[in-house]
């Protein structure tokens, strides 16, 4: 988005995204301040029934326009509502194209960003941002927005009928309402109330996140009898939100109670009025401009606490397009122009250098290696080294600070992401899977495949044995009527997923860590028939699964550390010793009575 754009009112770029539609938004405003000046109408001839009866009385009988005036005020009061709803339904119909064309290009954009911002951001997060940010959106298009308009228009019309009857009374009535509105704008108004609003945003979101971080981990709290206190993450997120609300609310107690006195102090003065005229028996038409006030004021209160709430909801729809944006103009990977082919399917990295954004030291500093086409490799090392970043920048989760990685000979950022992603597949330690048929799932990776090209690649994933158990084999719905997957059992789904995608390079993150021994088993064996004339790189923190590749690197901090087939590894004596050494022991550890 130009910087021009990010400079527009925010209703301007709700109508950029309503396209065609925004001509609903334009009739609803249109609509709704025709309904405003209608519904003053009905005052002033109920003004004019009080006034006939002060003026007949104690003779009602001489009453003669009090029945057409009734009829007149309820015309006119009908006819406001018919309009406002017409501008109700305009701007609902304005609003929910306004949402959709939004969260279409949310979601357009999702699928062109690279895969390594969603991972950091997290998924429950983006998703927040989308859903409540063009929530905000719709309901701003579709209440607010004519309410704000008929808030603003009503004043000009009121300004004029308060000046009209008594202009000392007018006056006096103008007076207060600016009082009112000062004290509105001192606290719902101005660069500390956006901020707040942002800071209350971004509170929930993390909030979000973290809740959804926390279930996926149950699994972990439940294995090892562990609270929600072991997350201490979603703990402080709870507690931030619950800090901000309270100082938030207690932070605007006095004014918002002074404002709510103020506006609904005209009675006070009224009465005030009223009672200094008393003796002025001579003076009706004074009494008779006052009537006029006493019926007319009430509106006034509401009408201001319609454009307060509509100055809230102003900045809260500031900073929704302000999320919005921030998914929008996430940088893109984009192709080259000159876009190759690579010669074969090795890899190789020369002097990578990545760092995340707002990091403060490199997550991969300088690292140079190669992988020849149809190796199995292995990335080791501690929690922390880089071994998923440097292995994401094969794919272009993110692209590379400095250095170049190469997949036969051409730089992966002159390979066009269709076709990097028919090369490079990803297995991760988590796969998830879809709430519809088993045949769905898998066909995810090429959607044009037959029932028995799936069944081929469940065999070779060493799932039949799960197929043969679901009560409608492959069409069996995940999640329906209680049919569940256990984590290893989903790990050899996804396997068979990435099988008939058959793509050249594999990458293997952790991908039997949640596996029970039986389901690791069966996953290795799956890995095996996968890997048969690819170009492997697993990533591993059980040593005794890469014992056999061709190659392994240890990666610290960022940096290549050793690297060698295993043997040469261990008599080294060096990081893979001791890890080697570490892991020997805890296999045979054992519980002793």
């Amino acid at each position: 988005m130009s910087s021009k754009n990010k400079k527009k009112p925010n209703l301007l770029k709700l109508m950029d995204y309503a396209g065609k539609f925004k001509y609903f938004t334009i009739g609803s405003m249109v609509f709704s301040a025709l309904s405003a000046c209608l519904a003053l109408v009905p005052f002033v001839y109920i003004w004019k029934i009080v006034n006939e009866v002060l003026t007949v009385m104690p003779d009602f009988s001489r009453a003669e326009n009090i029945e057409n005036y009734g009829y007149t005020a309820v015309k006119f009061a009908v006819n406001a509502m018919c309009v406002y709803f017409c501008a109700l339904g305009c701007s609902h119909l304005g609003a929910f194209r306004t949402v959709a064309n939004i969260r279409e290009r949310c979601v357009e954009k999702i699928l062109r960003m690279p895969l390594g911002h969603i991972e950091t951001e997290g998924s429950g997060k983006i998703r927040k941002i989308i859903i409540d940010a063009s929530d905000s959106t719709s309901n701003f298009l579709e209440h607010i927005l004519p309410d704000r308009t008929v808030a603003l228009t009503t004043p000009v019309a009121m300004i004029a009928l308060l000046m009209y009857f008594d202009w000392k009374i007018g006056l006096l009535c103008i007076a207060t309402i600016i009082v009112s509105f000062l004290i509105m704008f001192g606290f719902m108004v101005g660069p500390s109330m956006k901020k707040d609003i942002e800071t209350y945003n971004l509170a929930l979101e993390n909030m979000t996140k973290e809740a959804v971080e926390y279930v996926r981990g149950i699994p972990v709290v439940k294995t090892f009898g562990q609270t929600v206190f072991s997350f201490k993450k979603l703990k402080d997120a709870i507690d931030t939100y619950e800090n901000f609300s309270v100082s938030y609310t207690r932070r605007f107690r006095i004014p918002m109670t002074a404002y709510t006195v103020v506006i609904n102090s005209f009675f006070a003065l009224l009465i005030a009025v009223a009672l200094y005229h008393g003796s002025d028996a001579s003076n009706p038409e004074f009494f008779s401009n006052l009537m006029f006030y006493i019926i007319f004021t009430p509106v006034i209160a509401v009408i201001f606490f319609k454009l307060m709430h509509s100055s809230e909801a102003d900045m809260i729809v500031g900073n929704a397009m302000e999320r919005i944006d921030s998914i929008l103009n996430v940088e893109e990977i984009t192709d080259n122009q000159n876009p190759q082919s690579p010669k074969d399917y090795s890899v190789e990295f020369k002097d990578v250098v990545f760092r995340y954004k707002d990091a403060t030291r490199n997550a991969i500093d300088g690292i140079s290696l190669n992988i020849p086409s149809g190796a199995h490799v292995a990335f080791v090392g501690p929690s922390g080294g880089g071994k998923t970043t440097l292995s994401s920048l094969v794919s272009r989760f993110w692209d590379t600070t400095e250095g170049e990685i190469l997949i036969g000979g051409v730089d992966v950022r002159n390979i066009p992401q269709k076709e990097l992603s028919k090369i490079v597949s990803f297995v991760f330690q988590d796969s998830k899977l879809l709430k519809t048929s088993i045949l769905d799932n898998i066909r995810l990776a090429k959607p044009d495949a037959t029932e028995s090209e799936v069944m081929e690649v469940l065999e070779r994933a060493q799932c039949a044995d799960i197929i043969n158990r679901l009560p409608n084999g492959i069409h069996t719905i995940i999640g329906s009527r209680g049919t569940y997957l256990s984590g290893g059992e989903q790990q050899r789904i996804a396997i068979a997923r990435v099988m008939l995608r058959d793509t050249p390079i594999l990458i293997l993150d952790e991908a039997t860590a949640f596996a029970d021994p039986e389901n690791e088993e069966k996953i290795l064996q799956a890995f095996n028939e996968m890997a048969k004339g690819k170009t492997v790189i697993k990533i591993a923190h059980r040593l005794s699964t890469v014992v056999d590749a061709d190659e392994i690197f240890l990666l610290k901090e960022g940096k290549l550390i050793e690297s060698g087939r295993h043997d040469d590894l261990v008599n080294q004596n060096g990081i893979y010793a001791k890890m080697w050494n570490d892991y020997q022991k805890s296999v045979k550890w054992t519980i002793e009575n």
